[in-house]
């Protein structure tokens, strides 16, 4: 049976707790099997960029010149808020007597 979530690929969230609590992130990946969610964090200082992690590659045809990459961030589900989306404009019709 499929797992339900409260967010979905590509909704702004907002970081709960953790080490990135208070953070605004998008989703790009949801782990139903492990029920976390990969985030990309946007707005990130150079400390914080630097806490995110990286990981070696090594040289191959994607990428010629091998080196360390940044990771992305692995946050459970429940520690995830989404953020309100701007509501629309309801049109209301007044009637002049």
């Amino acid at each position: 049976m499929k797992k339900k979530y409260h967010v979905k690929k590509g909704d702004k969230v907002i970081v709960n707790s953790g080490d990135w609590k208070n953070e605004e992130a998008t989703v790009s990946v949801i782990l139903p099997k492990k029920d976390r969610v990969v985030l990309e964090l946007a707005n990130l200082t150079a400390e914080k960029r630097s806490r995110l992690g990286r990981k070696t590659v090594k040289k191959s045809n994607a990428n010629p010149q091998g080196g360390m990459t940044e990771r992305s961030v692995s946050v459970h589900v429940s520690n995830v808020t989404p953020v309100a989306k701007e509501a629309k404009p309801v049109a209301t019709e007044t009637k002049a007597e």
